[in-house]
């Protein structure tokens, strides 16, 4: 169990940045991810509290709750068949490669993702935290499908808005707190620039290749088992030599105090306590 307080303060002037490193995770021989975590950061990943950049070519992990926060699930293109997600809230999805599902756990959910037969999931796990007036809520979840997202074309890039907005461009809205999420493929020598709204906090995760962040003219260098995190600066510009691929996060800290186990992030321990124990009474849901 962790607790954190995210209550800080900086000067939305001057962009803070720090470089988090990855921890390697594998379950047996189907799931093997790149998993960081809240904790390593003393409140700079906050609204995250943890992305999981894996793949996954068999079933893994056992239906599940989750309470308190948002579970996000974010495929790549380049993964193959589908990737089968089922929630308590009666939804039995078949996610095809690049979708995006998103479950508002909230007061509490039951869900379940795997790949179907012969299928390779390659994808983010992504924990958002609720804010404490909405942990509470009825559960919610948005699917969408690649083929609904916009697209921002330039000279060297293609961007994916999958939510919130980029450049004029605007994806889906998240059923919970705002939260931009952009998937960046650079080709050789290409560049994208990004815009933050003020007071958002920036996570920056290189998926593939050689990818280099600068921030207001200063130039972050980052490799593949690490994320860069960047509070304030007005732009945010990654290029790249050989080319490559990054997901950017970008959404507003909570600086709520919370309380967390495993997929439970809830404001305080007695809180954890009833909702751990609402689920062992069947409370949560169930999937059929």
């Amino acid at each position: 169990m962790t607790a954190q307080d995210t209550a800080w303060t900086e000067d939305p002037r001057i962009a803070i940045t720090a470089i988090q490193q990855g921890e390697t995770m594998t379950r047996g021989e189907g799931f093997e991810a790149l998993s960081f975590i809240h904790r390593t950061l003393d409140g700079l990943m906050d609204p995250l509290i943890m992305v999981d950049h894996f793949t996954m070519t068999a079933p893994t992990f056992a239906p599940h709750a989750h309470a308190g926060l948002s579970a996000v699930s974010v495929l790549f293109e380049d993964s193959t068949g589908s990737f089968r997600s089922r929630d308590s809230l009666g939804n039995d999805i078949e996610l095809a490669p690049g979708d995006m599902y998103w479950l508002r756990a909230a007061r509490g959910a039951v869900h379940d993702e795997a790949p179907t037969t012969g299928s390779r999931t390659h994808a983010l796990q992504i924990f958002v935290n609720l804010p404490a007036a909405m942990k509470l809520d009825a559960p919610a979840a948005l699917h969408v499908a690649a083929t609904d997202m916009p697209v921002i074309e330039g000279p060297g890039h293609r961007v994916r808005v999958i939510t919130g907005a980029s450049n004029g461009v605007t994806g889906a809205t998240p059923p919970a707190m705002p939260l931009t999420i952009l998937d960046i493929t650079l080709q050789p020598n290409g560049s994208f620039a990004h815009h933050p709204v003020a007071g958002d906090a920036l996570w920056v995760h290189a998926i593939r290749g050689d990818v280099e962040v600068e921030i207001d003219g200063t130039r972050h260098r980052f490799g593949p088992d690490e994320a860069l995190v960047a509070h304030g600066g007005q732009e945010i510009r990654l290029r790249t030599s050989e080319g490559g691929q990054a997901v950017l996060l970008a959404g507003r800290p909570l600086r709520e105090p919370f309380v967390q186990k495993g997929p439970y992030a809830m404001s305080d321990a007695g809180q954890l306590a009833d909702v751990i124990a609402a689920h062992a009474a069947g409370a949560l849901g169930s999937i059929d």
